[in-house]
């Protein structure tokens, strides 16, 4: 079986749960052609550089899957037709990153400044 990383852009106008949802769905997909998903990761709601029709914001939503290609063209053939889903990429990789992707670790350094200056504020007043 061959490695992916698949990241999808879900429509602003959808709900967190949702996207959730569609994390869920999709992963019954591959589970169900014979493949694995091991680390999924919701990134949240991130503006766009360019719109998508008509939408500047999009939740980006990865996924890791070990599944063989047939089982992953299904998955994608499915987001085709899936209104919710904007945009959709498929990688191959040689082997998956345990650690948090960058976009994750990025989030985690802004919370971490973000109380590293709410506590400065608190002490200083």
């Amino acid at each position: 079986m061959s490695l992916y990383e698949h990241v999808f852009l879900v429509r602003q106008d959808v709900s967190g749960q949702r996207v959730d949802e569609l994390v869920e769905h999709y992963k019954g997909v591959v589970e169900q052609g014979g493949g694995s998903v091991g680390k999924t990761e919701n990134w949240g709601m991130k503006s766009l550089t360019y719109r998508i029709e008509k939408n500047r914001k999009a939740y980006f939503a990865l996924m890791n899957i070990d599944a063989p290609f047939p089982v992953v063209a299904e998955m994608e053939r499915q987001m085709r037709y899936n209104e919710d889903i904007i945009r959709f990429m498929t990688i191959r990789v040689d082997e998956h990153e345990e650690e948090p992707s960058v976009q994750m670790q990025k989030r985690e350094r802004d919370e971490r400044r973000r109380r590293e200056r709410e506590r400065r504020r608190e002490d200083g007043e």
